[in-house]
């Protein structure tokens, strides 16, 4: 039988298993671009309405706090939705105990979560949408679409296929190959670090899911880094005076 990697278990199980490992894999793996790739989507985040709340979507370890917190100090809680226990208990106990009281956090699939209609002044993700298949990423759209209030914003950046770059047969490699062989000799023959790679080389690049917000009705902007090696999303959900906004 054919395991679908899309499927809710199967990614909490991955990523339950990766969680003691996943900071120091992914920073080394990356060449430290994933903590440069999160500051940016923190910064391409257009100022939100008001600062109350906000919803930190497939959060993992909480990485992008921080960045958030001190790009906008007025935010009152961010909600962190994860579907795995494994990511949230590092994050909570290892990284951010001290912005605890901060931090709010929902253990489920996030299309499962049934956050409240109208109920973020924005929303995040950084490196999430990876593990969404195109359906999924069609109800996401339409969740980040109804969950956020009128003129809340949003941000998403996610690993990507750089077609077009001169490099991006190396790129390619680093990611096929070296990380597998890093999972096998360096993190004793763990089997769940290359489906993060897997997971990478099947999402392409964030354009088609910049469509799906613009058909839910979000002005949307659509953003390259690093000659493509990730793209994002970001943009807001019009029909709010944003006079006030900081």
């Amino acid at each position: 039988m054919v395991q679908d990697i899309y499927d809710p278990q199967f990614v909490k199980g991955v990523f339950d298993r990766c969680s003691d490992r996943y900071i120091a894999f992914s920073t080394w793996c990356s060449l430290g671009f994933t903590e440069r790739w999160r500051r940016q989507c923190v910064e391409a985040l257009p100022p939100p309405a008001s600062m109350g709340m906000g919803y930190d979507l497939m959060a993992g370890t909480g990485e992008v706090w921080p960045h958030l917190l001190k790009h906008y100090p007025a935010i009152g809680t961010i909600v962190a939705v994860d579907i795995s226990s494994g990511m949230h208990q590092r994050a909570m106990t290892r990284l951010h105990a001290h912005r605890a009281h901060r931090i709010e956090f929902i253990e489920d699939d996030v299309l499962a979560s049934n956050l409240p209609d109208d109920s973020a002044d924005f929303v995040v993700s950084t490196f999430g949408l990876k593990t969404f298949e195109t359906s999924q990423h069609r109800r996401l759209a339409a969740l980040i679409a109804r969950c956020l209030k009128p003129g809340g914003s949003f941000s998403l950046i996610e690993a990507s296929d750089p077609k077009g770059w001169w490099l991006r047969p190396l790129y390619l490699f680093h990611l096929k190959v070296v990380l597998p062989l890093v999972e096998r000799f360096l993190l004793q023959g763990a089997q769940d670090f290359a489906m993060i790679g897997t997971y990478s080389s099947n999402f392409g690049n964030a354009s088609a899911f910049a469509d799906m917000l613009r058909n839910e009705g979000l002005e949307v902007e659509y953003r390259k880094f690093f000659f493509g090696c990730a793209t994002g999303v970001c943009g807001r959900k019009p029909g709010a005076d944003r006079q006030g906004a900081p």
